[in-house]
């Protein structure tokens, strides 16, 4: 055991915070198991800080504490009667609470199941009907959750008749005595329910085989160093925050800074602030929409400098939805003079299927772009067409991980060569075992050889993959295929729009044909202003797809997202034709 009293005077982070730096040997999460992470992690000074909304600390968690803690949950699961294989659903909230509990299911061989926090859309009984969902999917032998959402979870576990109980109330179960089951790399170590897990959620199952190699695979992409620390405000309840923000710090021995997600959503500078407080922070991940919100947070008449530095900031992970490079520019323009580096932009591929990263750009090398001709994204078309040729930007997502390889497959199943544009298959150490109880939903996206159908559209080329869409998404009109983000992009050029404002996909029309819709918030009052801005929406869209699409007008904050923040297409079509997103009145 190391010796704890050890002073790294070289470290230089905010008082009561665990250190950046340590005598604590790295190992790159070459562990068989979680537990095991766990417990070599334990050995150093490192470990997860929590701040609240105003980046200010709350509490400091050393690994060492955490797996005392965890520790003694697992002995009083034993003491409930849960056994090895059994499944604990939590509410993913961020904070040492879930941590404990989560890392005691592992001790103790039971499957944690991380369910997500209530969003701003929708309510409580939509709240509700999801964890059902989740518990009906999971079966699990026990619930918990934070004391605060008593009223939601015991709704939804009575429904179930699932027991359940608050996480603070564990304290009153004496321990067991009985000796922890031992787990093997081949053990299932939880499931994880995917972000659009909405009313046929499938639940991922990851061994521990496939959960280590996928962050030492982690770790090795980023080029994990000694001076490394991460700051994330990403919910545990998805892949990102769950393995690449919580489990990769124990496994490749980071300590970690976390803003709650609801804070970061009230307060998004705060995520800057964080970074900038601690001199060491150089790991930090969020989707597009984060960097977006913070670039427009930020006041013309204010100097980033004068209040941030993010000049260490070597790592800035960017995954989870399509990255956008003007959103991304737009945050290099904004912070520039903070001392941000554009090269620290490192873009990545990934999906809960395959644990989390399936590619990661090389650190240093930026966001890269290729042009591609609009009628090659949709699959049609020549460049010979009179019209004129419209381009998408696509941005590199980087190199396979290692362990992992990537197909570019036909519609007919043959292999594609570079730069042509098919669905994306990966195989490798960490994809997933399979979903849980659901034989069916497995086969349909797995091969008996381990190739895993992604359900993404990309290109490789040059050895990197370039992602273009969900193949679900397309909206295909008259024979032609439209990507629904290039209808979103195009509104978004209009005055007054950002990033999420927009949903485009197909209903059918009357007569049974295909017609694209778009729904748009709309933040101006004036009957005429709307009936202008529909109209201007409406040359938008037939410039790209030919057909005159429906367009409905809708107040702010209507368009559901995903629990990870992206905008769900595919719900906000479900909500409105049964009706539960009333557009505004606006003349014909």
């Amino acid at each position: 055991m190391l010796d704890r009293h050890i002073t790294i005077e070289a470290d230089s982070v905010p008082s009561g915070t665990t250190p950046t730096l340590d005598v604590l040997p790295r190992r790159i999460a070459d562990f068989a198991t979680l537990g095991d992470a766990l417990d070599y992690a334990a050995e150093g000074l490192r470990g997860m800080n929590f701040h609240d909304a105003r980046g200010r600390l709350v509490r400091a968690y050393p690994y060492a504490e955490l797996r005392d803690d965890a520790l003694a949950h697992a002995q009083r699961f034993v003491a409930l009667g849960l056994n090895k294989g059994d499944r604990l659903a939590l509410v993913a909230e961020t904070g040492p609470e879930f941590a404990a509990c989560f890392f005691g299911a592992i001790y103790a061989g039971i499957w944690p199941v991380p369910l997500p926090l209530p969003t701003s859309f929708g309510g409580r009984e939509a709240y509700v009907e999801q964890l059902v969902v989740m518990l009906t999917s999971s079966d699990p032998q026990l619930f918990l959750f934070p004391p605060e959402l008593n009223e939601f979870a015991t709704a939804a576990a009575d429904l179930r008749g699932v027991t359940s109980r608050d996480w603070d109330s564990l304290a009153e179960i004496a321990t067991s005595s009985a000796a922890l089951p031992q787990s093997s790399p081949d053990d299932i170590g939880y499931l994880q329910y995917s972000s659009g897990s909405t009313r046929f959620p499938h639940g991922v199952a990851v061994t521990h085989r496939a959960l280590l190699d996928n962050l030492r695979a982690h770790g090795i992409g980023v080029e994990v160093q000694d001076s490394d620390r991460v700051v994330s405000w990403l919910p545990w309840y998805h892949d990102m925050g769950l393995v690449g923000c919580m489990l990769s710090p124990v496994a490749n021995q980071l300590s970690v800074d976390y803003l709650k997600t609801e804070d970061f959503a009230r307060r998004p500078l705060a995520w800057l602030d964080l970074v900038s407080r601690n001199p060491g922070t150089t790991l930090s991940y969020s989707p597009t929409f984060g960097y977006d919100i913070c670039s427009r947070r930020m006041s013309s008449q204010t100097r980033a400098a004068d209040r941030f530095d993010l000049s260490r900031w070597r790592i800035a992970g960017n995954g989870a939805d399509m990255i956008r490079p003007d959103v991304m520019q737009a945050f290099v323009d904004s912070f520039a003079d903070a001392g941000f580096k554009a090269a620290s932009f490192c873009p990545s591929y990934g999906l809960a299927e395959a644990t989390l990263a399936v590619s990661i750009m090389p650190p240093g090398e930026g966001i890269r772009l290729e042009l591609v001709e609009e009628s090659e994204l949709s699959g049609v078309g020549t460049a010979a067409q009179e019209r004129p040729r419209r381009y998408r930007a696509i941005v590199n997502c980087g190199k396979p991980v290692v362990g992992m390889e990537v197909e570019i497959r036909g519609a007919d199943g043959g292999l594609l060569g570079d730069s042509s544009i098919g669905k994306l298959y990966a195989r490798g150490t960490s994809i997933m075992a399979g979903y849980f109880r659901d034989e069916e939903s497995t086969r349909a996206c797995l091969s008996d050889d381990g190739w895993l159908d992604t359900g993404d559209m990309g290109y490789v080329s040059g050895g990197y993959i370039f992602i273009v869409g969900r193949a679900k998404d397309m909206i295909i009109i008259n024979g032609r295929n439209h990507w629904p983000q290039d209808i979103e992009w195009a509104v978004e050029q209009l005055p007054g729009f950002k990033a999420g404002d927009i949903a485009a996909f197909a209903i059918t029309g009357p007569l049974g044909e295909e017609t694209p819709a778009v729904l748009v918030h709309c933040r101006v009052s004036d009957p005429d202003e709307r009936g202008r801005l529909r109209d201007d929406i409406r040359e938008r869209v037939r410039a790209i797809t030919g057909i005159t699409p429906v367009v409905e007008l809708v107040p702010p904050r209507t368009l559901p997202r995903t629990s990870s923040g992206k905008l769900s297409r595919t719900k906000a079509r479900n909500l409105y034709l049964s009706g539960e997103i009333t557009p505004f009145d606006v003349a014909a």
